[in-house]
């Protein structure tokens, strides 16, 4: 049995990072990723990366075939420098299966070799996989698939219907209606994104119907089957037929392979990992990050549970799960959806003194001179403490804006601060003059 000071399970954002810092701080580290092309985890090889480079290159009205092999070209390249740099730490990357045979034994297997591996510490890296519903045909029709297959196609689909109208269904939506394809989207929702701002939310809409996305709620499918090469989606009151279906109907933590039967850590009920403020498992010297343990799946968040864990081993521990304060997000349709806190109706649930602004992006001088109109800005604040309770922005580069709003938020600036902060012009970032003018 070959024995490590660290066994890290997975090649994503959180595992990758520490094995490397460890590995450079002179422990003797192991790296398990049963497959080479999941080098540095999800956001690289089937996320964010390709899936924003997608959008990139469609909307430089690049064929099909160009995007793609934008697409592969990229991948290919951050997979490999993930490799090397990590390889170039010292690291022991083993490409093999790997599942427990114990609390603290690991059997790795790569074709008919098994070996057993041993260490005092454990991180479980191993992110989450696409959940399928129990949808009769849905795993056994052709021409459906996860966002995996999706972003791999080889010809562009005439018509693409979408099961869920989330942020992996919508991204997808704009994606491939730049693309050319006729896209549907059939969520089982009656409301469209049910937790952004209401108002946000109908532009939101109004917008891909705009472009040409067909977006349908409260319907339920009851079957899936082929008719050729087509993929009948048969619902409560009608029957879809489509080139190609994506169903993007959430992702769920991957713990199956591990046979955690094995072992006492302990999992949620919803099957994540379930872990403490450390991201410690029940199992002291066990550790769950990223997606497996359940938090939200975004790659910024894997990197935090690093820092978190990287606090306990190497550190004092004073960092924890607690100490996370405000999370952004972002929605990459078009224009980008960024929200971060509260919505005017949570700040009204909780019964907070607060006050809300909207802006249209209509009523700034950088969305004229971008020549184009679309989007809003709006915040909550809270008008005793002056705290800012939350925001969405809805514009071309809300990705960045949000940052801005979220860095406040955590120190607790006013958001009378903003009244007189002095940005650059002409940019859209410059609005928060007025948004926060409350």
């Amino acid at each position: 049995m070959l024995t490590y000071d660290l066994i890290v399970i997975g090649f994503g954002k959180a595992g990758k990072t520490l094995a490397a810092k460890l590995a450079s701080a002179g422990k003797k580290v192991a790296l398990i990723e049963r497959n080479k092309a999941m080098y540095g985890g999800t956001c690289i090889n089937i996320g964010c990366i390709p899936t924003k480079t997608l959008l990139v290159a469609a909307e430089k009205n690049l064929s099909f075939d160009e995007v793609m092999a934008t697409k592969n070209t990229i991948t290919s390249r951050l997979n490999g420098k993930n490799y090397a740099t990590i390889a170039g730490t010292g690291v022991d990357i083993i490409d093999a299966e790997a599942h427990f045979v114990s609390n603290k034994v690991i059997e790795i297997q790569a074709g008919d070799e098994k070996q057993e591996l041993t260490a005092e510490t454990i991180v479980i890296n191993t992110g989450a996989v696409s959940n399928v519903l129990p949808i009769p045909g849905l795993s056994t029709s052709k021409n459906v698939f996860d966002s995996t297959g999706i972003q791999n196609l080889e010809q562009l689909p005439e018509k693409l219907g979408i099961l869920g109208g989330g942020n992996i269904g919508l991204e997808f939506a704009g994606l491939y209606n730049k693309l050319g394809s006729k896209v549907t989207v059939l969520d089982a929702l009656d409301t469209f994104l049910p937790r952004a701002e209401p108002s946000i939310a109908a532009l939101a809409k109004q917008y891909m119907e705009e472009d040409g996305i067909e977006l349908l709620q409260n319907i339920h499918t009851t079957e899936i089957k082929n008719d050729g090469d087509q993929v009948l989606v048969v619902t409560e009151n009608e029957t879809y037929r489509f080139d190609a279906l994506l169903y993007a109907t959430g992702r769920k933590p991957n713990v199956e392979p591990l046979q955690l039967e094995n072992t006492d850590i302990e999992l949620t009920e919803r099957g994540a990992i379930k872990v403490d403020k450390h991201c410690q498992t029940n199992v002291p010297g066990v550790f769950a990050v990223g997606d497996v343990n359940g938090g939200l799946q975004f790659t910024y968040i894997s990197l935090d549970d690093f820092r978190v864990v990287y606090s306990y081993l190497a550190g004092d521990g004073s960092y924890t799960l607690e100490d996370r304060l405000n999370v952004p997000n972002t929605m990459f349709i078009t224009p980008a959806l960024s929200q971060v806190g509260l919505t005017e109706s949570q700040a009204a649930d909780l019964k907070l003194p607060y006050a809300v602004k909207e802006i249209p992006v209509a009523a700034m001088p950088r969305g004229h001179v971008n020549g184009d109109l679309r989007g809003a800005f709006k915040a909550v604040v809270n008008t005793e403490t002056k705290e800012i309770l939350g925001a969405t922005i809805f514009s071309e580069g809300s990705q960045e804006i949000i940052n801005i709003i979220t860095v406040a938020m955590d120190n607790k600036i006013p958001y009378t601060y903003f009244t007189k902060q002095i940005f650059t012009h002409p940019t859209l970032a410059e609005n928060l003059n007025d948004l926060f003018a409350i």
